[in-house]
């Protein structure tokens, strides 16, 4: 029996190093290619294509960082381009979460007809391609006079337009006991004083989670910029990246290489920072109390 033990010990041993190596080896071949942008930073431009096929540069430059920082405008370097996307993407977040947290609530704590219809449509806007919508939206805005401007980028995140995050943050809310609510209501608490004082401080890791996913959708987002953005002073960085590409000339990969990582630092930092609460905001979604 005690051999058998032994033996048993081992293979479960065997596989559980045969499974950590899997894993290694995945991430790793989905780490590479950042991993070979990062090296290619560090290239000469007109080696980065021959040499597509190797990691190390044969030979090491710092040219690149100050020649993308000065951008594609003699007026703008890319710090306007990076503020850019902060100021988009922030402001998009902060109204994402705030109006997402109000309705995922009301679906969570309201009793109202008609509750599970309006939730069930929302749900149904997960499933409908951003690109049907892109025409209708752009036609309206620019009646409006908002093209050129961050408006259409920014404003409809006020109005809850993400049904992910209504749908996650309902989820969480429902895992809240509703025995909290009967207590803040003894204590006078009216329906939004529960949904400030009790339930949304009791949702933090879901609304960090939220935050996250905004604020990196944003950050990355490309299509919304170029249809509403004209001016090079507006572009975020995104799109200033795409404007390096000219088809009459040779493309400098090595300053758009250099900017990309740039502009992957602040949604690492975000991530590793906040890990936590992701994960933790992710895992509690759906719990019942």
């Amino acid at each position: 029996m005690e051999i058998l033990a032994i033996k048993q010990k081992k293979r479960f041993e065997i596989s559980r190093l045969m499974g950590k190596i899997f894993v290694i080896a995945l991430g790793v071949i989905m780490v590479y290619p950042l991993i070979w942008m990062f090296m290619s930073s560090f290239k000469e431009s007109n080696t980065i294509l021959p040499t597509a096929a190797s990691l190390w540069p044969e030979k090491w430059t710092w040219e690149n960082y100050p020649v993308g920082w000065q951008g594609i405008s003699r007026n703008e370097t890319f710090g306007t381009f990076f503020f850019n996307s902060f100021v988009i993407a922030s402001m998009s977040t902060i109204g994402t979460v705030l109006s997402s947290s109000l309705v995922a609530y009301s679906f969570s704590r309201g009793n109202f007809r008609g509750r599970k219809i309006l939730f069930a449509l929302t749900l149904g806007t997960m499933m409908l391609p951003a690109q049907v919508l892109m025409i209708p939206q752009f036609l309206w805005f620019n009646q409006l006079g908002w093209v050129n401007s961050y408006k259409p980028l920014i404003i409809p995140s006020y109005f809850a337009t993400q049904g992910f995050f209504v749908f996650l943050m309902t989820n969480f809310m429902n895992a809240i006991p509703r025995e909290l609510d009967d207590a803040a209501r003894i204590d006078g608490c009216s329906f939004y004083g529960i949904y400030g004082r009790v339930v949304l401080p009791l949702s933090v890791p879901v609304l960090i989670t939220a935050t996250i996913f905004s604020f990196m959708w944003k950050w990355d987002d490309f299509v919304g910029p170029l249809l509403y953005l004209r001016n090079v002073s507006t572009y975020p960085a995104s799109l200033a990246l795409r404007s390096f590409s000219d088809p009459a000339s040779a493309t400098p990969f090595g300053p758009i290489f250099a900017m990309s990582i740039l502009s992957l630092l602040p949604l690492v930092l975000i991530f590793f920072l906040l890990q936590r609460y992701l994960v933790e905001g992710i895992s509690t979604t759906g719990l019942k109390g």
